[in-house]
Formats: C-alpha cells, sequence, structure tokens
C-alpha cells in the first residue's frame, strides 16, 4: 500500500510538473514581445557607463529586477483570487499599452517623442553629478522601467494561466518571473561585454581570430538596433493579439478568416499562420495609433484649457 501511494504521488507530481512545463512554455512565448523590448531597452541603460562598471551595473539592476518581480507575483496572486474579473481589463490595457509603445516607436521618426524630452531631463539631471552618482541614477531608471515592463509581462503571464489551480498559477508566475530576470539580464550582460570579446581576439597573433574579432566590434551596435526593431514588431504582434482574443469580436472575425484560410488545400495552415500574423499586426498598429491620437487630444484639450484658464 506505501509503494502504490509513493507511486500515486510521484504520479501526481510528474502530472503537475508537466503542466507547470506547458503553462510556462506558452507563457513565455506570449511574452516574447515585452521580453525583446525588455532586452534591448536594459541594453540601451547601460550605455555611458564605464567599461569597468558595466557587469556590476546590470548586477544590481537584476536584484532590483527580481524584488520588482517578488512584489508583482503576490500582487497578480491576489487579483487572480479576489477580483478574476479585473484580469481581462488589465489584459486589455497591457496590449493597449504594448500598441501604444510599438507604434510611438515606429512614429518617432515623423511625431514629437516624449523620451527625447525625458532624455534631455536625464542629461540636465546628470550634469554635474560625478560617475557614482550618475550611475546610481542610471540604476534607478533602469529598474522603474523593468517595473512597469514587470506589470506587463505578469499581466499576460496571468491571463495565460486563468484557469488553473492557485498552486499553479502561483508556481507559473514565479518561474516565469525568475526565467525572465535571468534570462534578459543575462544576454544584456553578453551583449554589453561584446566588444571586449571582439577587442580580445583582435589582440590575437591569428588571423582568422582578428578577423571575427573585427566582425564582433562591428556587428555589436548592429545587434542592438536589430533587437530595438524585433522587440518593436513584437510588441505591436503581441499587443494585438492580446486585443484580438480578449475583445469578442475581433476574436470571431479571426476565427472565421482563419477556419476559411486553413480551407485552401496544401497551404492552408501555413497561410493561416501567415495571416493570422498579419491581421493582430494590423490590429496592433491600428490600435496603437488610436491610442496615441487619443493621448496627444486630451493633451492638447487639457493645455487648451489651462491657457483659456
Amino acid at each position: 500500500m506505501a509503494g502504490a501511494s509513493l507511486l500515486t504521488l510521484m504520479d501526481d507530481v510528474t502530472t503537475l510538473l508537466d503542466d507547470i512545463a506547458l503553462m510556462t512554455k506558452t507563457t513565455t512565448q506570449k511574452t516574447a514581445g515585452v521580453l525583446g523590448d525588455d532586452l534591448a531597452v536594459n541594453a540601451q541603460q547601460v550605455a555611458g557607463v564605464r567599461a569597468d562598471r558595466e557587469l556590476p551595473v546590470v548586477w544590481e539592476v537584476a536584484k532590483g529586477s527580481l524584488k520588482n518581480k517578488a512584489l508583482l507575483v503576490p500582487g497578480a496572486m491576489l487579483i487572480s483570487t479576489f477580483t478574476p474579473w479585473a484580469i481581462t481589463p488589465i489584459l486589455l490595457l497591457g496590449g493597449a499599452y504594448l500598441c501604444l509603445e510599438g507604434f510611438e516607436k515606429v512614429a518617432h521618426k515623423y511625431l514629437p517623442h516624449e523620451h527625447d524630452q525625458d532624455e534631455h531631463a536625464d542629461n540636465k539631471a546628470a550634469a554635474g553629478k560625478t560617475p557614482a552618482e550618475i550611475e546610481k541614477m542610471k540604476i534607478k531608471g533602469a529598474i522603474k522601467t523593468d517595473f512597469v515592463l514587470s506589470i506587463e509581462i505578469l499581466s499576460i503571464a496571468l491571463g495565460t494561466v486563468q484557469g488553473a489551480s492557485l498552486l499553479n498559477q502561483f508556481l507559473v508566475l514565479s518561474l516565469v518571473a525568475f526565467l525572465v530576470t535571468v534570462g534578459v539580464y543575462g544576454l544584456v550582460a553578453a551583449i554589453v561585454r561584446l566588444d571586449d570579446v571582439g577587442l580580445y581576439l583582435e589582440k590575437k597573433k591569428s588571423a582568422f581570430a582578428q578577423s571575427i574579432g573585427r566582425k564582433i566590434i562591428l556587428s555589436a551596435p548592429i545587434l542592438m538596433r536589430v533587437l530595438t526593431v524585433l522587440g518593436t514588431l513584437a510588441m505591436i504582434l503581441v499587443g494585438g493579439g492580446i486585443l484580438t482574443h480578449s475583445i469578442p469580436v475581433l476574436s470571431d472575425a479571426m476565427h472565421l478568416v482563419e477556419h476559411a484560410v486553413t480551407a485552401v488545400p496544401h497551404v492552408g495552415k501555413a497561410l493561416g499562420f501567415a495571416v493570422s500574423l498579419m491581421a493582430e499586426a494590423i490590429v496592433g498598429f491600428v490600435a496603437g495609433a488610436v491610442v496615441l491620437a487619443s493621448l496627444k487630444t486630451v493633451s492638447w484639450l487639457i493645455k487648451q484649457v489651462r491657457i483659456g484658464s
């Protein structure tokens, strides 16, 4: 009997771990857009820090990120337990925010961008400060940015595991939070040290090593630009996907289109996947444009009221 009970317990634990692994995989796929932007943003945050301080700064921000998630995971569990009806509105707000951020990055060349003002304010604030004070300011700003992005990641994760048991929700959210932090900041640390790897190889006697070193040095800034572009595209796609699957009218329309397209012989599945991505991108782009236009309109009206008063 004891042996049978132990086998039953082991089977239950295995099933639980399988469920957690599957939900974690699905969740990380759906949060890919935010992760791409998180990676690009945090790698840019380290720019301007002395080479010998890059890794310590990344470590400090990573510790701040873990603290952020240690606060947000219980908060997400409280929402799931006491106000589960709030998950969908939070997802909609998160999706709209992702669309806004993605569209705003695309429109950056043509419209005034508040990040330009923030950058100017940061430069002004940094004037007259010591390198150590500037470093602390960068760490504080990076942790604040991470907090916002962590809210988006955990909101998407919470929507993915909605309906699962509280234990599974907690384990998945905790695992996703840990993997995201380790993955993002591990990659950030690798990216910011790419130029050092290139310089090390460039000093080698081997012509092949020198060639690889030069290519690494030249590719580092290109990698940053590629990450930014992919992060922007992924944000629009993920934001559009959240809105598409959370708004019944859009969800029903998407199902009809997918059903019609997948019926095409030979290429139905591949074409259906491509059409779904295109539809989510269009929804995300349009939603981002609408939100940005609305915010600018409200901002303009507030200014007019202040001028009039």
